[in-house]
């Protein structure tokens, strides 16, 4: 008898979308994170943004993922938005942050992918780089609309990372203008690229907790998503 699959919870948007003769707003996801849990061994459940209600699906999953997707509200980390920062979701920003808060109490297994490292580094009371160009002079880490860059990723030997990668460098695809600036406490940093950005932290106090700045779902790289399926086991 095959072995149940791991039901892991993934946050979605909620956008304005367009199928058939219908334009209308939609609780949605990029199908490669769909494709990418199933190819590891798990069960993909979408959690809208719905705050507070949402949370009571937490003691049904065996994971989570904190997918992509728009800034988070800068008020989140006591800063004023920049002209570059896209307007706040603050319905998406309550309800990830409920989301997280009930998984680290329970101990599950957490990846956050891009946004969802930058919203567990704001939970612990970080702080972000709202335009990264601003800082760095460049956009290597997204060239251009829906063009994902691509840049190599220098991981901290035995760390969780490491060794759910099996390695300690990465190319790895990245779309996203923000960036860790103060770390969030209890978190260490496992990855940056060769310009200084943060690209992974994680808190070995949790059995697993992984954020990464890249798009693992974009690649042909599946180990972080196997790794979070085989902690959920």
């Amino acid at each position: 008898m095959t072995a149940a699959r791991p039901m892991i919870g993934l946050t979605c948007y909620e956008e304005e979308a367009r199928w058939g003769v219908w334009d209308t707003p939609a609780m949605l996801l990029p199908s490669r994170y769909i494709r990418s849990v199933v190819a590891a061994g798990g069960l993909p459940v979408l959690l809208p943004p719905v705050p507070d209600l949402i949370e009571e699906a937490m003691p049904r999953l065996d994971g989570l993922i904190l997918s992509g997707g728009p800034d988070i509200d800068p008020s989140r980390y006591h800063a004023t938005a920049l002209q570059t920062t896209a307007p706040p979701r603050p319905d998406r920003d309550a309800a990830e942050l409920g989301l997280l808060a009930v998984a680290q109490t329970a101990g599950l297994p957490v990846l956050g992918i891009c946004r969802g490292l930058q919203l567990i580094n704001v939970a612990r009371g970080g702080t972000l780089i709202q335009h990264l160009p601003d800082t760095l002079g460049s956009s290597e880490h997204a060239p251009a609309d829906a063009v994902y860059g691509h840049h190599p990723a220098l991981v901290t030997a035995g760390s969780l990372l490491a060794k759910a990668l099996g390695r300690v460098e990465a190319d790895v695809p990245s779309y996203h203008h923000q960036g860790i600036d103060e770390l969030g406490s209890g978190l260490s940093v496992t990855a940056v690229a060769p310009d200084g950005t943060i690209e992974a932290i994680e808190d070995s106090s949790l059995p697993f907790f992984l954020g990464v700045q890249w798009h693992p779902e974009a690649g042909e790289d599946l180990s972080l998503f196997t790794a979070l399926v085989n902690a959920c086991r």
